[in-house]
């Protein structure tokens, strides 16, 4: 363009550079949270189910595995996303310091809903697939397990109440899914999670059959 009389050329941002901000765009704070908040939706539906099973898992015991195994990437999915933000915080990310840390009592909470998750769900992979000498300790384990993931993660879902309520259906409405970038990736990251449990719930329901038959 012209100023003055005199040439002055318009500088355009490189390709590398508008990748660079659309990719921090994807992985910002709003992008973050809607990821987290829309996972843990779905965790909570999924959970109700499988607290029915529990109640009745003598007679529920091919859906409460089913629902298990359906569980394990959406699960990942949501540790990921919640160490992303963990990770980021901790390292220095200006946008992500911006926003602040959870609450003290979610921040401490935090390890011990990672730790029972992991140890409740292992014991539960290894309990159905594990040795047979091993039952009678993974049975305890998965018992006890449970039990103190319940009672942390009642705290915890409390606690991020709020935020799952307001931001957890963003992605997934026509209206506000535009908002904030990358909401098709999103999208995709929790459906492929889906997809992925389902075929894994399949793939070891046979399994049931021979855990029963072993008893």
């Amino acid at each position: 363009m012209t100023m003055d009389g005199q040439t002055v050329f318009e500088r355009r941002p490189s390709p590398s550079h508008v990748r660079g901000v659309q990719r921090a765009r994807h992985l910002g704070t709003k992008a973050n949270a809607r990821l987290t908040s829309s996972t843990a939706l779905v965790l909570l539906v999924l959970l109700a189910i499988e607290g029915v099973t529990v109640v009745r898992v003598g007679s529920l015991l091919t859906l409460h595995v089913f629902i298990g195994m359906l569980l394990v990437p959406p699960v990942l999915v949501k540790m990921a996303s919640t160490f992303w933000r963990f990770a980021k915080y901790y390292t220095g990310s200006h946008e992500y310091r911006e926003k602040g840390p959870p609450p003290v009592v979610l921040r401490l909470l935090g390890p011990f809903v990672a730790i029972t998750t992991i140890i409740l769900f292992a014991s539960g992979i290894v309990l159905l697939l594990g040795p047979t000498a091993w039952r009678g300790d993974m049975s305890l384990l998965h018992k006890a397990s449970f039990v103190v993931w319940f009672a942390c993660m009642t705290v915890h879902v409390l606690g991020h109440f709020k935020e799952t309520r307001q931001l957890s259906t963003k992605d997934w409405v026509r209206r506000t899914r535009a908002r904030v970038a990358g909401s098709r990736s999103r999208r995709l990251v929790i459906t492929t999670s889906l997809a992925s449990g389902v075929l894994l719930a399949f793939a070891t329901i046979p399994s049931v059959g021979h855990w029963l038959g072993a008893r």
